[in-house]
């Protein structure tokens, strides 16, 4: 039996609620920095490249909320790591992008080592019980498994949050007490790592912090990112959209028979107009995950439940390269797997995740319950 992740609470003021993250969840902290550190490493990027890529992004991260810049500094101080490090775990994907080193940049674009995904959501009017179910598996490195963490928020300026992220991270997918929920997954566009925009999880983070499903809409539409990236929000009333994000616009893709289905390629006629989709080269078995999934959970439409849901995204047709991927290496030649698969019910306001699902189907539940 894989092991469940861990589960971290946090409460009070941004700085507080960083120190309190960075000392439950030191250890994972620790290991998830050696990962990445080692990766920069690897591509030659010294100590001094990487502090000049934070000072890139911290003036974008601080005009985009100074309040998740104080955050990261108490996650510094818990966890007694530099502020570069905190950094670092929150922004891993622009990094070793390097949107300063365009020489590199150009070498690592399309290098094969990318993060997957398969998101997935069923409205109401094709789930059994007439309730969103919001569900994804996250295809990353295996090493994560040992990394990732569960955050519950507690927030007295807005609703509570759930997150299961990259410990030290502020947010990856999740949900929040007011019922929005959150998946993203990877996109690749020839117009990626240009800029210095926003890193992912603040966006995310941002978004989970409203209690407005228009303001949660409008941190993902408006913000400008440095890279290409997928993110479905949903609502426990029976909302769901999904956004194919590039770095300065939003192309939006929405339901098909009550299914939301995306995996790591661009679905809008729009957007493939505009420029050229270079994740599938590297990925290619996105081209099919999104349709097996949607094969599986169609006949079903109008008695679709979390089983159903969760048998789909567990789907080995073409294994290693399936729904659900075993540990493999990728075509960068590291280890990868689906590291988590998680379900979320925003209507009752718990998630279900399986670490390591390809090897132990076993969900633990996670609420906002004390």
């Amino acid at each position: 039996m894989t092991t469940p992740f861990p589960l971290i609470e946090v409460s009070g003021p941004a700085f507080e609620r960083g120190k309190q993250y960075g000392k439950q969840a030191v250890d994972r902290i620790y290991k998830g920095i050696e990962h990445y550190t080692g990766q920069l490493e690897k591509l030659s990027l010294k100590r001094s490249g990487l502090e000049a890529v934070v000072r890139d992004y911290l003036p974008v991260m601080e005009r985009f909320d100074p309040q998740h810049v104080v955050e990261l500094r108490g996650i510094a101080e818990g966890a007694d790591i530099s502020f570069e490090d905190v950094v670092l775990l929150n922004a891993r994907t622009e990094i070793l992008k390097l949107a300063a080193y365009p020489a590199l940049r150009a070498e690592l674009i399309g290098s094969g080592d990318v993060d997957g995904c398969t998101g997935v959501v069923v409205l109401p009017e094709a789930s059994a019980d007439g309730q969103i179910i919001h569900a994804q598996n996250w295809d990353w490195k295996m090493e994560c498994a040992e990394t990732a963490v569960v955050l519950r928020i507690r927030r007295d300026d807005g609703p509570d949050i759930l997150t299961f992220t990259e410990a030290g991270a502020l947010a990856r997918s999740g949900m929040n007490d007011s019922g929005i929920s959150l998946t993203a997954n990877y996109l690749e566009s020839s117009i990626d790592y240009q800029r210095v925009g926003v890193p992912l999880p603040l966006i995310r983070r941002r978004i989970l912090e409203n209690e407005h499903y228009a303001l949660a809409i409008h941190a993902t539409y408006t913000t400008s990112k440095s890279g290409s990236n997928n993110i479905i929000l949903g609502h426990a009333e029976g909302v769901a959209i999904n956004f194919e994000c590039a770095p300065d616009e939003t192309f939006v893709v929405h339901a098909e028979r009550g299914l939301i289905v995306h995996a790591n390629h661009w679905v809008s006629p729009v957007a493939l107009g505009k420029f050229k989709d270079v994740g599938v080269a590297t990925t290619p078995d996105t081209l099919y995950r999104d349709l097996r999934v949607r094969s599986l959970l169609e006949p079903q439409v109008g008695k679709i439940d979390v089983a159903a849901v969760k048998a789909a995204l567990l789907d080995d047709f073409a294994t290693p390269w399936a729904v659900c991927r075993p540990p493999r290496l990728n075509l960068a030649s590291n280890l990868s797997a689906t590291v988590a698969t998680v379900m979320m019910r925003p209507a009752e306001r718990y998630m279900e995740i399986a670490a390591l699902p390809a090897l132990d189907p076993h969900f633990t539940r996670y609420d906002f319950k004390d």
